[in-house]
């Protein structure tokens, strides 16, 4: 957030079982720790199957809605690339956008480095494209907590102005008790 701008805008996109819903929670929670008014909605579609998601996260002062228009994000957060595209128009030229090199293939979709090349045009030096879900998958033997690992990339690049222990408490808050050491391991993962 910035002096002349009382709020921050997240926009969350991906398809259903990432992870979406569960991070837009998290990311509440910890501004809410923080003492921020916060305002969350969710659009989706067949989430259940892999259809779109997308969540919208407004925290701040105060906050009066928690939908985001175009052009008003601070931040996209991008769990799938197909969808991280599909968001472009929230952003302006001081969005920072941070997407998972994961694409769900479905037929008729641009091919992986279609996607690439048009967002690295679109975004330049604000784009941060990082391979989650395969580094999670290699280093923990579970792809699911890439979300988390995203969301700890963001902190550690100053993308979200939340600090990363009220992000730690609000994990710890939100996770079941069963996942909760293999989150942790996730977000520590991405600091290094």
């Amino acid at each position: 957030m910035t002096k002349d701008k009382k709020f921050f805008s997240i926009i969350i996109s991906g398809v259903g079982g990432q992870g979406s819903i569960t991070l837009t929670k998290i990311i509440a929670e910890a501004a809410m720790i923080e003492g921020y008014d916060v305002r969350t909605s969710e659009l989706h579609g067949l989430s259940q199957r892999g259809g779109s998601v997308q969540t919208h996260i407004r925290f701040g002062d105060k906050v009066y809605s928690p939908l985001i228009l175009s052009a008003e994000a601070d931040l996209i957060l991008g769990l799938e690339i197909s969808e991280t595209l599909r968001n472009a128009h929230f952003t302006n030229p001081k969005t920072n956008v941070l997407a998972n090199e994961y694409q769900l293939f479905y037929l008729g979709s641009l091919k992986a480095d279609q996607i690439v090349k048009r967002l690295k045009s679109l975004f330049k030096e604000r784009l941060y494209l990082v391979p989650a879900s395969e580094i999670c998958e290699k280093e923990l033997k579970k792809e699911v907590v890439s979300g988390i690992y995203l969301l700890s990339f963001a902190l550690s690049k100053k993308l979200i102005s939340l600090k990363p222990e009220s992000v730690l408490k609000a994990i710890s808050k939100v996770i079941p008790k069963k996942y909760l050491e293999l989150n942790k391991k996730a977000f520590e993962l991405a600091k290094k």
